[in-house]
């Protein structure tokens, strides 16, 4: 078991969450229950998804929840580039939000091989 709370990937994460809420806010109210709704799910199902991952009993489920972590940044990632093309982020914000979004992935990807690599020796 890990102390999530401990990992700095899972203190980013729960940055990029508030950030996200934030940017949000702004998109036109008709998409309450569309994309303003799927971002902030996919957002925070990465700190969740680290969290539930490391109360797991084995290396093997933790790299399982950080896999489906890591594949919420995709979705994410995703989301915000339609909100660029929809205009409804200013570039600022999409460019603070992708570089977020890419060191999170970059971290999670890190974990995931390191695990893996301990599992083989």
């Amino acid at each position: 078991m890990h102390n999530y709370k401990e990992l700095k990937v899972w203190q980013k994460a729960r940055v990029l969450v508030s950030e996200i809420y934030k940017v949000t806010e702004t998109y036109p109210k008709i998409e309450k229950y569309g994309l303003i709704s799927q971002i902030r799910r996919a957002a925070v199902s990465i700190p969740s998804n680290i969290a539930e991952g490391s109360g797991k009993s084995s290396q093997k489920e933790f790299i399982r929840f950080l896999e489906i972590a890591n594949s919420s940044t995709f979705e994410l990632e995703t989301q915000m580039i339609l909100s660029q093309d929809l205009g409804f982020v200013k570039i600022e914000d999409f460019e603070k939000l992708q570089n977020q979004i890419t060191e999170i992935q970059k971290m999670i990807f890190g974990l995931i091989k390191n695990f893996k690599k301990n599992l083989d020796t």
